[in-house]
């Protein structure tokens, strides 16, 4: 006799490679261009794990984004989305002299424990996460030299732009476990 289970079936759209998200030549993240220089190639990674996390959410409703993982974890997608605006106005704050922006989702922990099942605040954690992340791209674009030291914590651009890569490449391998368990669709 087979155990029941409320796990979903996992399943992929992908016909090639069944342990995808899509087929390669139906992956935005797929390109035959090879960017020229260090400051182009840390831009396309972090292009692409931000493109990552935003496959992930595609097709899920308010609902599905908000669902947590397992307790005590507050995780969820939106919680991830949430959490990413959050860190980018945060890095934007390393970079910048004088008075740091304030947090969007107040206390510790406000971008997972506010991310409901409400349509609003879906559509607003997809705008604020775009914003802010056009914000910090912006701020670092104003310095040509990766090794530049800026901010009060005199952080090199290089290793600012590693630690962001660094969050997203993290919170994607979270975001694929967390849209997994929602309708069980797999893959990179």
């Amino acid at each position: 006799m087979t155990p029941m289970s409320d796990a979903p079936a996992r399943w992929t759209e992908a016909t090639v490679y069944p342990d995808m998200w899509a087929d390669p030549d139906l992956d935005p993240r797929n390109n035959d261009e090879t960017p020229e220089g260090e400051a182009a190639t840390l831009l396309d990674f972090l292009a692409n794990y931000r493109l990552t996390l935003r496959m992930k959410c595609e097709g899920l409703d308010p609902e599905q984004l908000a669902r947590r993982s397992v307790p005590p974890s507050t995780m969820s997608l939106l919680g991830l989305v949430r959490h990413l605006a959050e860190v980018e106005r945060d890095w934007r704050n390393w970079i910048t002299d004088g008075e740091p922006l304030p947090k969007l989702y107040g206390r510790r922990d406000a971008d997972f424990d506010g991310a409901v099942a409400d349509r609003a605040v879906v559509d607003a954690a997809f705008a604020d996460l775009a914003r802010e992340q056009a914000a910090t791209d912006a701020a670092l674009a104003g310095f040509g030299d990766l090794g530049e030291r800026v901010g009060d914590d005199r952080i090199s651009v290089r290793e600012l732009m590693v630690h962001r890569i660094d969050e997203y490449a993290r919170h994607s391998g979270h975001a694929d476990l967390l849209r997994e368990c929602v309708d069980g669709r797999v893959g990179q």
